[in-house]
């Protein structure tokens, strides 16, 4: 199977050199894009992972991907900018982030997982089964472990 076509959008306050996705620019079949203030994306058609949403399936193969990047606090900033249509669609129940949460100020959603925890789900939910997509994060194997234990895809 070839690599599902993946656009992420990046809130123009995320620092890179935290972001789980940094390692894996270069990859042809990811477009990053940095929202700016102005910034507005037609999302019609894409496959927008977002915590509220029903459960992604292997039903939902065929479409592109869209993963937008930021902390929980920024993420009504970067939905703002959608246009269109996604089809919305969350990563199963069951699945704990390996990704050490720190925040104080700020309470994250007991389902959400890192970017390239849900990107790597995302995809082998979808028949894609990229293990490639985590190498350079340093909670890998922990979070590969999850995910084989909860037979999620």
């Amino acid at each position: 199977m070839a690599p599902i076509p993946t656009t992420v959008i990046r809130h123009g306050k995320e620092r890179i050199a935290k972001c789980s996705l940094r390692f894996l620019h270069g990859r042809p079949e990811i477009t990053f894009l940095r929202a700016k203030p102005g910034f507005t994306f037609d999302a019609t058609g894409f496959l927008l992972l977002a915590v509220d949403a029903v459960p992604l399936s292997a039903a939902d193969a065929g479409r592109p991907l869209l993963l937008l990047d930021s902390t929980w606090r920024w993420l009504p900033q970067l939905l703002a900018c959608l246009t269109g249509e996604p089809v919305r669609r969350s990563i199963p129940a069951g699945l704990q982030t390996a990704y050490p949460r720190a925040s104080k100020l700020f309470e994250d959603p007991a389902a959400g997982l890192a970017s390239v925890e849900a990107l790597y789900v995302a995809r082998r939910i979808l028949g894609d089964d990229d293990e490639t997509l985590l190498e350079g994060y340093h909670w890998k194997r922990r979070f590969l472990e999850s995910v084989r234990a909860s037979g999620v895809g």
